[in-house]
């Protein structure tokens, strides 16, 4: 049986780098670990962790297709941060321009979430633990 430890990271193509670095790093506060610029493939490569573990690279290429369709489409539905407060974080968002859904339940866990969009209307949740 295959024994994996944890998950790695995940990788994210931006159609715009700088206002996507901005969004990650500014408003949901990841940090900076390495960026690189590599010339052959005329991309930006941004790694990002939070809390010190590695967690997301975003990339840019030069004329990324657009997501197809949202958020039931195959592939990632959506990127998942716990939070401690809710409000806490919708106010945050609210301060950044940053529209959020109207909280909801989990009706399995009675834990409350929402969801926003990152500039290229990729699904964050946000989940209160």
């Amino acid at each position: 049986m295959i024994s994996l430890l944890r998950l790695h990271h995940l990788a994210l193509i931006a159609s715009d780098y700088a206002r996507s670095k901005r969004f990650y790093t500014e408003i949901l506060g990841l940090s900076v670990v390495r960026e690189a610029y590599r010339a052959e493939r005329d991309s930006w490569k941004l790694d990002l962790a939070l809390n010190g573990e590695y967690l997301i690279e975003l990339f840019s290429f030069p004329t990324p297709p657009p997501r197809l369709t949202r958020p039931e489409a195959t592939g990632l539905r959506h990127l998942a941060f716990a939070v401690a407060s809710l409000e806490a974080t919708v106010a945050w968002l609210d301060q950044h321009a940053v529209g959020s859904e109207p909280i909801r339940t989990d009706e399995f866990t009675g834990r409350r979430f929402t969801f926003i969009q990152d500039p290229d209307g990729l699904p964050i949740e946000f989940y209160e633990v």
